[in-house]
């Protein structure tokens, strides 16, 4: 009995019945991507996408902690409420520069 639990099962046959199936789907899969008008996008725009994205979004999410780091320090007794701030949006801008610089080298987006 363990025997069996071991062995491999036979090579079967291709079915038709798939084969017909797979043939269908596909010509569907054509047929709606002519119908759509599905198109690859543009390499060029996706990049300015992304670059534009990398430059407001990186200064915002920076000035957004430096005001976050802000309101603990004031919490804590330190009066520091444009500081770090600014501090953290130029640290973003520069973050973002590189991004865009890293983009536009190899075309694919940091992390990837």
């Amino acid at each position: 009995m363990a025997e069996d639990e071991f062995e491999e099962v036979p090579k079967l046959p291709p079915d038709a019945r798939l084969e017909s199936l797979d043939q269908r789907l596909d010509k569907l899969q054509q047929a709606e991507a002519n119908r759509t008008g599905a198109t690859q996008a543009n390499p060029g725009t996706r990049i300015a996408q992304q670059a534009f994205g990398h430059l407001i979004g990186a200064p915002v999410g920076g000035a957004v902690l430096g005001w976050g780091m802000d309101s603990l320090a004031e919490l804590a007794g330190y009066r520091t409420f444009p500081l770090l701030t600014l501090l953290m949006l130029f640290f973003g801008f520069g973050v973002g520069l590189r991004n865009v610089l890293r983009i536009t080298k190899s075309g694919t987006p940091p992390g990837k």
